[in-house]
């Protein structure tokens, strides 16, 4: 395929292009986003492979490294072996031709999609085993000191089949975090500066987000299902981290929440920043971007190589202060740098609730009677559980941060309703939705652990396999009824999921309704 050359535009910012203090121990460390990497299709990941690397080659640093935060294989079928490519032996392979293409040392931590080879490995075990071995990994997380002092430290997603909830929350498992958190103690002395990359992003670091994709479903923060509040306790604790990069969200560098800097706002002495993606098919928002850090002892700058341009920006610039005692969150002094690319229309975002919102009805027992579609309001429940319409829809934020934690009521479920909050009776809250003039009322049900967003989306490795039974259904009986239906072009075949759970105390009367598995509506047809 024919190289891209890069404009001088490109160059030149590369050599020029900084606002950091000398210092020693220069580094830099090129960052990837979702490669989503399809075989038929290479064009945009070989076209900013090249910018990148010479990028980093004029940059003139003796450390140079590099970091892809996964989701390295596209999650569809992409080689007619009608298997997901993601999560493959094919795909794993592909990637490190790929990534060993740029000519320097790199690492990699896993995805929501890097374990869905389902059709080759009976397990999540199996699959990790070849993404480690073809990508030559040791471990699912890394640790490399880039710099005397300076650490990049990856951690990696280890489950799929075995996810709780939706297979796509991006999951940590313990030994990892219990690795990073002895890390974190060894190097507090000793004044470290630690890098961080993951492939999602961590609650509380105020990062744009979809609401209507990641947060509903639960896959939104790391460990989303699962105290996803521990990482940012460990960013306020350590002031040596100093930096985080994630990305999951296929969102571009042209928003202003695209980084994130400490001050005042729970997020210690740390830099989050988003890194979006590189293929035009990827992209949500028609932007393609990496990420860069070039650093020293004195502090560091995150730049971005716009793959659609081939230019270089300055976004950010941290430095670090000359004297620092340890777990003083103001070790860092960090800025942005304004860009015009930030005036656009765009708005992908999940909403934070603030004070001057308005509607903080911390007191209140009610909600508002106006138009909650476009109301945007939020109180504390007594259980400290912190609820507030937004978008027409009930969410549940997450008490530390503010950062929303997922649903609780849908939009067609609050359509044309109210929401009170009563007082149970023995000294909790009941969450109510009803119509005035109307003897019907919903008690909106807390989870067992007490949390009210709703852990909904299954797994999706069983949701795949119910619909491939469904589909030999279907070929089995039009095999019986070669003639088939005049009405009808296909079998009607529906599905039986149970059992629920339900208030009954006898297992007698759960439901195992059949319903139509196309069919979102619940009130489908039965046998």
């Amino acid at each position: 395929m024919k190289s891209i050359i890069l404009t001088s535009v490109l160059l030149e910012a590369a050599r020029g292009l900084t606002t950091l203090p000398k210092g020693e121990g220069e580094f830099v460390v090129a960052i990837l986003g979702d490669l989503h990497c399809d075989p038929r299709d290479l064009a945009d990941m070989l076209e900013a492979r090249d910018q990148i690397k010479s990028v980093v080659a004029e940059l003139g640093c003796e450390k140079k490294f590099l970091v892809s935060l996964g989701d390295l294989g596209e999650s569809k079928d992409c080689t007619q072996s009608q298997q997901l490519y993601s999560g493959t032996s094919a795909c794993f392979k592909l990637v490190r031709e790929y990534l060993d293409g740029f000519e320097l040392p790199f690492d990699v931590v896993g995805g929501n999609h890097d374990l869905e080879g389902i059709d080759e490995f009976c397990s999540d075990g199996e699959n990790l085993a070849a993404y480690l071995d073809i990508l030559g990994k040791e471990s699912p997380e890394f640790c490399h000191e880039i710099a005397p002092k300076t650490l990049l430290v990856g951690l990696g997603s280890t489950t799929f089949r075995d996810a709780t909830y939706t297979s796509h929350e991006v999951s940590i498992d313990e030994r990892q975090i219990e690795r990073f958190e002895k890390l974190l103690e060894a190097t507090d002395d000793e004044y470290h500066r630690v890098f961080v990359f993951t492939h999602a992003p961590i609650i509380g670091s105020g990062l744009r987000v979809l609401q209507d994709v990641h947060v509903v479903n639960g896959c939104c923060w790391l460990n989303h299902n699962d105290r996803p509040g521990r990482f940012v306790e460990l960013v306020r604790k350590y002031p040596q981290i100093k930096g985080w990069f994630s990305g999951h969200f296929h969102l571009s560098h042209d928003y202003e929440d695209s980084i994130t800097f400490p001050g005042g706002n729970g997020r210690g002495s740390c830099v989050f920043a988003q890194t979006g993606v590189m293929r035009t098919k990827s992209s949500r928002d028609g932007r393609r971007h990496s990420r860069l850090i070039r650093g020293n002892d004195r502090g560091f700058e995150i730049c971005t190589i716009n793959h659609k341009t081939g230019e270089l920006r300055l976004d950010a610039t941290v430095t670090y202060t000359d004297e620092c005692v340890v777990g003083d969150a103001c070790s860092t002094l960090a800025y942005a740098h304004p860009h015009e690319d930030y005036d656009h229309k765009l708005w992908f975002s999940a909403y934070t609730p603030r004070p001057e919102d308005g509607c903080y009805v911390e007191n209140a027992r009610e909600f508002p009677t106006h138009d909650l579609a476009n109301a945007v309001c939020w109180w504390h429940m007594k259980s400290g559980h912190v609820l507030g319409s937004h978008d027409g829809m009930l969410v549940e934020y997450d008490a530390s941060t503010l950062a929303p934690l997922g649903m609780v009521v849908s939009r067609d479920e609050l359509r044309g309703r109210k929401i009170a909050v009563i007082d149970d009776g023995y000294g909790g809250d009941a969450l109510v939705l009803y119509k005035d003039n109307d003897y019907r009322a919903t008690v909106v049900q807390p989870n067992e652990d007490g949390s009210y967003w709703r852990k909904v989306v299954r797994n999706k490795i069983y949701r795949m396999r119910e619909m491939r039974r469904v589909e030999a259904a279907k070929k089995f009986i039009k095999a019986l009824n070669p003639g088939g239906r005049q009405d009808d072009d296909a079998p009607v075949v529906l599905s039986s999921y149970g059992p629920y759970k339900t208030s009954e105390g006898t297992a007698v009367k759960l439901s195992t309704r059949a319903l139509d598995p196309s069919s979102s509506s619940s009130s489908s047809s039965r046998y």
